[in-house]
């Protein structure tokens, strides 16, 4: 049988770091992750998946993230039940986090920290998918680049 689950978002809040009783590392945090289709508005949804990562993984994980931090998460779906104050029985599904990779760098995470990612995007970005799609290329110059005096060179010049 397999349980597997392969988790590509951004962090809705800082994790949350606890330590049980005999001393092990917890951490505790919810990725929100955008759904592959817009709503009848046009809008694109986000699923927000409570994540949980134990021991030393736990403490880095913590370490190395925060709010906004975009983050690939392998683990496994765990189901559990507890009964709250009331006596009510709560059911809880979450991801136990294995594995975890930092998927932008330190300096755009910081950047994106307070942002939404689509209102990061620039703003050619659709047209340069567009071209590309088309087999054409849309190139914007960095004035710091040190290739920017290099020929533009098409598609049909390669020999290959």
């Amino acid at each position: 049988m397999i349980n597997r689950t392969v988790l590509v978002g951004r962090l809705t809040n800082g994790p949350e770091l606890k330590y049980t009783g005999s001393g092990v590392a917890v951490a505790t945090f919810t990725v929100a992750v955008n759904r592959q289709f817009t709503n009848s508005q046009g809008e694109r949804e986000a699923d927000f998946i409570r994540c949980q990562m134990w021991r030393k993984a736990a403490e880095n994980f913590c370490n190395f993230t925060h709010k906004g931090s975009l983050v690939g998460i392998d683990g496994r779906i765990q189901t559990r039940s507890y009964d709250n104050q009331q006596g009510t029985r709560i059911f809880v599904t979450e991801v136990v986090a294995e594995n975890f990779s930092l998927l932008e760098s330190k300096n755009s995470n910081q950047n994106n920290q307070n942002e939404q990612f689509e209102q990061n995007r620039p703003q050619n970005n659709g047209q340069n998918y567009q071209n590309q799609q088309n087999g054409q290329s849309s190139h914007s110059i960095n004035p710091n680049d040190p290739f920017k005096s290099m020929p533009d060179i098409k598609d049909d010049d390669l020999p290959f």
